[in-house]
């Protein structure tokens, strides 16, 4: 199917195809039709990067009165990132369109800019609800004349606390404008959302509920949380293309992983919710231009991260909402790549992955972390293949000591150092040879009284059976409130 054969605005098909955009994604085929036939309310599910703003930006556009300075449609959405993704997409789909204006206002932007330009006269308003709101009180905002209202990743804001301020926001708008809601995740709250503002509305959707993209490739790893960190390491060297998101659940997490990279060579750098809007456009930056091929992320500061190639996706932590873990993998195989998201569990989240696979509606595989050998030799013969495949001048050594310097030097040492010189932050870390694999059967199925027998269950004094490489430091919180803790001390895993 062609974008030409779903009725859309000439203008927007120019536009399109200026893009190279000639075929439709699936969510795109099902929604655009329905849209620009009428249809007053929609849910869109579909899995992150598959094309959803495309499915209701195109209708939306087509719709806009640009004779009238009035906010005819606003979008909602959870975060700033995501935020400035949507009004880049929009202006695009209408970059023909005479006189459109479409404005994104989120926290952290200038406020005073933000004013200016909704007195100027705006479209289409794209905004997280924090800053809508503050427009709404401060007056400069007026969504009296809103037609469309899009509720995007709608599950995402209500996870993090936006109930109240949709409320608020919708009750501005009129009650017959059409309300579409994108979503990747159909938890209760979403329902609710539903109930209260949607009539009879048209679904779409895009795979099964709650499914992830069929060409992410799910695979999980059992580790102990003291060997995390060399876990994670070794993933990254064993995929020599690695070019992903690692994901943690809180933001101390997030800086201290990064920082934890960056001492041991890689270019990585953290995104969390204590950066400014500045230093989070800097890391966006440099994750686009390759500066940086590894983001340490929490889940809200991931949200709008739109780069079409990201290899993979580690859960460096499983997150404390199953659902999340939809988000979080949809962040690679966008725009029909394939992809790759890896959990890195201990003996206590097996539950929560069951879990998540029956919300994803696929298995998830079992894999095992390589061991040191295997990553040194891989980036042997990747250093090899990289020496030899470079062009070189035919230069005469006219340096006598030069020479008798090389022929003190047998073959075997001139080789050693020449893939030393390639590879030496590998082999520096690596040099280990512990096994980072918690003794586990994916096989074996685990009742209550069995659990209680095998080597995942904690004894009396706070470790796990079977596990050699353990480090835990007294909590002072008791017994009572989980008795030990596991430590949390990347700097000594620096060059192991």
């Amino acid at each position: 199917m062609h974008f030409t054969e779903l009725g859309i605005n000439p203008l927007i098909i120019n536009a399109l195809t200026a893009l190279g955009f000639t075929e439709p994604t699936e969510i795109q085929q099902k929604a655009i039709p329905l849209l620009l036939a009428g249809t007053k309310d929609l849910i869109g599910l579909a899995q992150t990067g598959t094309g959803k703003t495309a499915a209701f930006g195109i209708p939306l556009l087509s719709m806009i009165n640009t004779e009238s300075r009035t906010v005819q449609a606003i979008v909602l959405c959870p975060t700033r990132e995501l935020c400035i993704q949507i009004e880049r997409e929009l202006r695009k789909y209408g970059a023909q369109i005479p006189g459109l204006s479409v404005l994104a206002i989120y926290g952290g932007a200038d406020m005073g800019k933000q004013i200016n330009a909704l007195k100027r006269g705006v479209h289409v308003v794209v905004g997280t609800p924090g800053r809508v709101i503050d427009h709404l009180n401060r007056k400069t905002l007026n969504l009296k004349q809103v037609s469309i209202a899009v509720l995007d990743e709608a599950d995402e804001m209500l996870s993090m606390g936006f109930q109240e301020d949709i409320d608020t926001i919708l009750q501005e708008t009129p009650t017959d404008k059409k309300t579409w809601l994108f979503s990747a995740t159909m938890p209760r709250e979403v329902e609710r959302i539903i109930a209260r503002y949607m009539q009879d509305p048209a679904r779409v959707t895009v795979g099964n509920k709650n499914s992830s993209a069929r060409n992410i490739a799910h695979k999980y790893a059992v580790v102990h949380r003291a060997n995390r960190y060399r876990a994670l390491r070794r993933i990254i060297d064993m995929h020599v293309d690695f070019f992903g998101i690692v994901f943690c659940r809180t933001k101390n997490d997030a800086q201290e992983v990064a920082a934890a990279l960056i001492k041991d060579g890689y270019l990585a750098d953290a995104l969390h919710g204590d950066l400014s809007q500045s230093q989070r456009d800097t890391v966006m930056r440099k994750l686009r231009n390759r500066m940086i091929c590894i983001i340490v992320a929490t889940d809200v500061a991931a949200r709008g991260i739109d780069v079409s190639d990201l290899t993979h996706v580690i859960h460096y932590s499983i997150p404390e909402k199953i659902e999340n873990y939809t988000h979080r993998s949809g962040r690679t195989a966008r725009a029909g790549k394939s992809g790759m998201s890896i959990a890195l569990i201990g003996a206590r989240d097996l539950r929560s992955l069951k879990a998540i696979e029956r919300i994803i509606g696929t298995s998830i595989e079992y894999m095992t972390i390589p061991d040191s050998a295997t990553i040194r030799a891989l980036f042997i013969e990747q250093a090899i293949k990289q020496f030899i495949s470079k062009e070189c001048a035919a230069l005469q050594l006219e340096s006598e000591s030069a020479r008798a310097v090389l022929n003190a030097l047998s073959k075997d040492e001139l080789i050693n150092r020449i893939i030393d010189q390639h590879a030496h932050r590998v082999l520096a870390i690596h040099g280990d040879s512990i096994d980072l694999n918690e003794q586990y059967s994916p096989n074996a199925q685990y009742n209550s009284s069995e659990r209680r027998d095998n080597d995942y269950n904690r004894n009396r004094g706070g470790g796990y059976r079977g596990d050699r490489n353990r480090r835990f430091d007294r909590n002072n919180r008791g017994r009572r409130h989980g008795g030990y803790r596991h430590s949390r001390d990347f700097s000594s895993h620096a060059g192991q």
